[in-house]
């Protein structure tokens, strides 16, 4: 499964650090995950996933927000400062779910 979408940069709640920095997936595309991800899960209801935002390419992991009810997806600082990005920013999110 693939999902492309834009979404804001946003911090953590929980902690303002620049290295808690989040997007949100969308509700549809969240829930066609749950469906989807149907193996053993990791820590925290992680799904190993591959992510491309402008030129940066990585493996992570997305995360169940049970605020929103959608997955958050971590955006490392190396690929914020690559791709010139900050919070409050929106960007174009490709994902890819690794382990079905």
């Amino acid at each position: 499964m693939i999902v492309d979408f834009e979404a804001e940069l946003w911090l953590w709640d929980a902690r303002r650090d620049e290295s808690w920095t989040f997007v949100s997936l969308p509700a549809e595309a969240s829930e066609d995950v749950r469906e989807l991800a149907t193996g053993p899960r990791r820590g925290f209801g992680a799904v190993r996933v591959k992510v491309t935002i402008g030129t940066s390419t990585w493996a992570t992991s997305i995360f169940p927000d049970s605020g929103s009810g959608c997955y958050v997806l971590p955006v490392k600082r190396a690929v914020r400062k690559a791709q010139r990005l900050d919070v409050g920013d929106t960007a174009a999110v490709r994902v890819e779910l690794v382990d079905l």
